[in-house]
């Protein structure tokens, strides 16, 4: 993964995203694009004729919150060990960093916040630019301390497109992983059977395990944290929103559920 794009924002997930983005850069000898957004989202008065304004002391207090930031960061970033550049733009951040996902290999953002409660919560950006994007997107837990490249990865596979592109998209990691294991929930039966993405992996040269495991009653997005405990995963690579964003927001889904209670990284493609 030689090209990795950086979500900035001073939130609690910055310092997560920074940790994991600059620990897969220097294990791929890569390149760390850092994306700084300043979305249109303080509308403080209004006039008659429905238009909104940004008060310019909020807009300038922004400017100074985002320079502070920045410098903050290319501090760190000059005594990283990795090759990077900043990039500045006004706008939503979802949108910028779907634009610049072109001839990105990966995507690093965060999970849903833990301030975020309640059935109605919801990841905007996250879920944006992980359906939208072309490149695959790495969510991290706010409280990541760091990647391990070549640690213990875990598949869940259920034979949609979308785990599909997935295992795609994750064969650069997937490579160095000290081991891989694909785990089918068992609901019902497969189109396109674990054994099928197994014998793939094998043709790109990755050995794995396979691992049956069973609903019993549970949550899909639960029998993976079960498997993900169990077999000491570090990380987790998945399709993203098999049913639409607007169901999950309903009805709930598995990706919903992981992207608010998961203590390992997503990788997910769509």
């Amino acid at each position: 993964m030689k090209s990795v794009l950086l979500h900035i924002h001073d939130d609690e997930g910055q310092e997560s995203r920074f940790q994991a983005a600059t620990d897969i850069v220097r294990a791929f000898d890569g390149h760390l694009t850092c994306v700084q957004a300043a979305p249109y989202e303080y509308p403080i008065f209004g006039d008659p004729f429905g238009g909104a304004y940004v008060l310019p002391t909020v807009l300038a207090e922004v400017r100074r919150e985002q320079k502070e930031t920045q410098k903050r960061l290319e501090e760190r970033l000059d005594h990283a060990g990795v090759n990077w550049n900043w990039t500045k733009y006004d706008g939503p951040a979802a949108k910028m960093l779907i634009d610049h996902s072109r001839l990105a290999d990966l995507i690093v953002l965060s999970h849903v916040p833990d301030t975020a409660k309640g059935h109605d919560s919801w990841p905007p950006l996250t879920a944006d630019v992980a359906v939208h994007s072309r490149a695959p997107v790495l969510a991290v837990p706010a409280d990541t301390k760091n990647f391990p490249c070549d640690g213990k990865a875990i598949i869940a596979w259920n034979g949609s497109f979308e785990a599909s592109e997935a295992v795609k998209a994750a064969l650069p990691l997937l490579r160095m992983a000290s081991s891989l294991t694909i785990v089918s929930v068992t609901e019902s039966e497969l189109v396109y059977p674990a054994t099928d993405a197994s014998i793939y992996l094998a043709r790109h040269g990755i050995a794995s395990d396979l691992v049956n495991q069973p609903a019993k009653d549970r949550s899909v997005s639960d029998a993976l944290r079960t498997a993900i405990q169990s077999h000491g995963g570090d990380y987790l690579v998945m399709g993203a929103y098999g049913h639409s964003r607007i169901r999950e927001k309903i009805l709930g889904g598995v990706t919903r559920d992981l992207l608010r209670n998961s203590s390992v990284p997503l990788l997910m493609a769509h």
